[in-house]
């Protein structure tokens, strides 16, 4: 799994594919934890944002937090960071290719002071409520194409492969051929870098224009992602035409939709900021002559309204690109942006994780209770039927549960006289069932529960109601809920609550006629 994740990360964003590096390194760094024994640190490596990662973990990936979990994952991405400064400074010499450009701070590249007026936080303004509702509708697209590529992908390895070549020959087509369509410029007076750029990696890629000369449009569509959010966070309103820009901007959003989903491991981030970044340049440098921030410093704008009208994450995204650009004087602004764009883009849908998620039928809790979960018992949506160990088992009872059912809780009563008290068994990520080699005679045997069952387990009460065990069940980070009688003279389980039974296509399938929104 890691090494496919990592070397498909590799030669999908070699090969040109509209796509991040970012959710693979979170999904490689969440296996390497696994296996060691916090996502938090992928982000960390992506975008070389430490505090960032810390904050994308507790605001997106966890769905429960504790104190100890911070420092932990604060140490991971501190680690993180000290590594990939190490490697940065022996990388310097350009022994490693192209890795190692731009130190910890991977797009320092505007040194433009941000002042501005009530004109700008207007247009600011506008460009929340245009990252809104661009997400929104990014959202939208990529939730179909999902569903679309799901059925496709089910065909088989051909089909997948098949799909794989088909976005590469339309993404070639579009980055090569486009290039073709812009004007060349010539280059500006008293650079410090060569113009047109030589080498693989640069500000002003040639593309068949004369010596001197520039092919603004290639520069964007013919250069490393890092590159080309260089590019257009830069300073100056005259390096790229507003034709180029919106052209820019139409291709990445189209691309990028089509793109996620195909089976190469593939990120969301970068994709959206080159978008988000695109028409907030466009937009920064139509107006120019009515603004004070540079058109670069709109363009972070525009990326940070575009991240949060997809993603719906504010402060995370904030420490993130405040770690990128090494601005700080922007902080008031993003905040704004995305405080706006993520605000329109609730009024539409849901942020694109919490799509995937739900289409995955992943049993994510949400930090608050659907409405209508007032209105249950905890004992209205327990699973059933209830299966149940004795204190002392046979093993073909326990082998015939765990091959008749998927969980992996299940209550211990011990009869009188010895107690009535319920017993949860303990959980955790031991043996597969088919890894074990239990032969006939030891299925007649016995075996003593006692020893890994929980004494303890959190319970509730059969009538309390469903949206404070749902409270109580994600704050405690819980597995498994006991829930108990009211009354005497029952058994003393009514049921289990485990993730899968607080998910609203659970609630709502056993209740359809109860209205979601009341």
């Amino acid at each position: 799994m890691i090494a496919s994740l990592i070397f498909g990360s590799i030669f999908g964003v070699a090969a040109g594919f509209v796509v991040g590096k970012e959710g693979p390194m979170v999904h490689t760094g969440s296996c390497i934890a696994n296996l060691l024994g916090q996502g938090a640190s992928g982000v960390a490596a992506a975008f070389r944002a430490p505090v960032g990662g810390v904050l994308f973990a507790l605001e997106e990936v966890a769905s429960w937090w504790r104190s100890a979990l911070l420092w932990r994952v604060f140490f991971t991405t501190a680690v993180v960071a000290v590594v990939l400064r190490s490697l940065i400074e022996f990388c310097q010499s350009g022994k490693c290719g192209l890795f190692g450009q731009g130190g910890l701070i991977m797009f320092d590249v505007n040194s433009a002071t941000p002042r501005y007026s009530t004109t700008d936080l207007l247009v600011i303004i506008l460009l929340g409520i245009l990252g809104g509702a661009f997400g929104s509708l990014y959202n939208y697209f990529v939730d179909k194409v999902l569903r679309t590529y799901s059925i496709i992908n089910e065909r088989g390895p051909g089909s997948k492969i098949l799909l794989v070549a088909s976005i590469s020959l339309l993404t070639s087509c579009c980055f090569y051929g486009l290039p073709w369509f812009a004007r060349c410029i010539p280059c500006p007076v008293g650079l410090e870098e060569d113009c047109p750029t030589i080498g693989r990696s640069g500000n002003y890629k040639s593309f068949q224009c004369p010596p001197g000369h520039y092919n603004d449009l290639a520069s964007l569509l013919l250069n490393t992602n890092d590159d080309v959010i260089r590019n257009l966070l830069s300073s100056g309103d005259e390096e790229f035409h507003l034709s180029t820009l919106l052209v820019c901007f139409v291709a990445v959003y189209c691309l990028g939709i089509i793109t996620y989903g195909i089976a190469i491991p593939s990120g969301l981030f970068i994709p959206v900021i080159l978008a988000g970044a695109s028409y907030g340049r466009l937009i920064g440098t139509l107006l120019g002559s009515f603004l004070d921030l540079d058109a670069g410093l709109f363009a972070l704008l525009g990326a940070a309204s575009f991240l949060g009208g997809t993603m719906r994450m504010t402060v995370s995204i904030c420490v993130i690109l405040l770690e990128l650009t090494n601005n700080l004087l922007m902080l008031p602004l993003i905040m704004l942006v995305l405080l706006i764009s993520k605000t329109v883009a609730d009024c539409f849908n849901k942020g694109v994780y919490d799509q995937i998620v739900k289409m995955k039928g992943l049993p994510y809790m949400e930090a608050h209770p659907e409405p209508y979960m007032k209105h249950l018992a905890a004992s209205d949506v327990v699973s059933g039927p209830l299966i149940t160990f004795s204190g002392v088992e046979k093993v073909g009872n326990i082998i015939h549960a765990l091959k008749l059912t998927k969980h992996n809780g299940f209550p211990v009563i011990d009869e009188p006289p010895f107690s009535d008290a319920a017993e949860l068994s303990g959980s955790g990520k031991g043996l597969k069932l088919e890894d074990l080699d239990i032969k006939e005679e030891e299925m007649e045997s016995y075996v003593d529960l006692h020893p890994i069952t929980n004494t303890s387990p959190y319970t509730v009460v059969e009538t309390m109601s469903l949206a404070k065990a749902a409270v109580l069940f994600r704050e405690l980070g819980l597995r498994h809920l006991c829930v108990v009688p009211k009354t005497p003279g029952r058994p003393p389980v009514v049921g289990i609550l485990t993730r899968h039974d607080f998910v609203p296509e659970h609630i709502l399938g056993l209740y359809p006629h109860i209205n979601r929104h009341k």
